[in-house]
């Protein structure tokens, strides 16, 4: 019933910038914690920045300084601003939200579609 819908991704030329946008079907302040990931061809799912809620952002060692993660509540919208691009940032980006479990409710986790980034020349 959570829907998750990325955009923003482009082609884009090293040193360049893109926002990703990641739009909530519900509240965003009802997920325990919500961030970004992203997948090369080939290669695995890795953690781009993870934020929880009243948190602040963690970021992966690769994009600290160059991605900037952020919320906008009244919109149900999360964003990844990418500055100082580079080719090893070409990668399907996804957004990812997650409710934690209890003694009493399950635990859920919610993927969008992803949206692609391309960084060349």
């Amino acid at each position: 019933q959570v829907q998750l819908v990325e955009s923003g991704g482009g082609l884009v030329q090293p040193g360049g910038s893109l926002r990703l946008s990641c739009a909530a079907s519900g509240s965003i302040s009802s997920f325990n914690e919500i961030g970004w990931y992203r997948q090369a061809p080939g290669k695995q799912r890795d953690v781009v920045a993870d934020l929880t809620y009243a948190g602040s952002p963690n970021y992966a060692d690769s994009v600290k300084g160059r991605f900037t993660m952020s919320k906008d509540n009244a919109k149900n919208t999360v964003y990844l601003q990418m500055n100082s691009l580079k080719p090893e940032d070409t990668a399907v980006y996804y957004c990812r939200a997650l409710i934690y479990g209890s003694i009493r409710s399950p635990r859920y986790e919610y993927w969008g579609q992803g949206t692609q980034v391309t960084v060349s020349s």
